[in-house]
């Protein structure tokens, strides 16, 4: 099966988010003297992906997770268990956000002596109903509305806008701009800004 090229585009920009977060947090772990665990190989652990296992033997796939005593060749306490997400619609926002919580907050129990921060950030459409349901949960809670993501995209010559109505030809343009694009890490700083 083919995939949707609205999806990838969409990938694209979660992507970005990630790259966008990455330097911030690497920065915050060496000033702190932690370290900051991500997609990617690392020693300490099997495959590209950051798991971590709760009380009851669930696997939670996150994005970023700072440890205290961490290495490349030893997995540490975690302090901060952190994820990021895009969504299009606010149709799927609440949604998004009780998968993070359900992914994030098991971990924080387990982990609670040492107290871990839960963050998440987001970008696109989420509802209020959703962000207040994530800091009612004690989340700290970065958010990029969707017209931050077009503005930031649109500074360097993406078109980034769309909706359900978006033709696959003009996906196929946006995506094909994207990987034309020499340094990605510029439109991370433009949405950060």
């Amino acid at each position: 099966m083919a995939e949707s090229l609205s999806h990838k585009f969409g990938q694209i920009i979660g992507d970005l988010l990630e790259l966008a977060l990455e330097p911030h947090l690497q920065k915050f772990a060496r000033k702190h003297k932690l370290y900051l665990d991500k997609k990617g190989i690392r020693k300490a652990r099997t495959g590209k992906k950051v798991t971590w296992t709760d009380t009851r033997g669930n696997k939670h796939d996150l994005d970023f997770v700072l440890e205290r005593g961490g290495t490349e060749n030893k997995v540490g306490i975690p302090v901060a268990f952190i994820e990021s997400a895009w969504r299009r619609y606010t149709k799927h926002s609440r949604n998004k956000a009780q998968e993070i919580q359900s992914a994030i907050l098991p971990l924080a129990t387990k982990y609670k002596s040492s107290a871990p921060f839960v963050g998440v950030v987001l970008a696109g459409d989420f509802t209020n109903g959703a962000l207040t349901q994530l800091k009612s949960l004690g989340f700290g809670v970065l958010y990029f509305p969707y017209e931050t993501v077009v503005k930031a995209f649109s500074k360097f010559g993406i078109n980034a806008a769309f909706d359900e109505k978006t033709a696959e030809a003009d996906f196929r343009k946006k995506i094909d701009s994207w990987n034309k694009l020499p340094n990605k890490v510029d439109v991370a700083k433009e949405l950060l800004k």
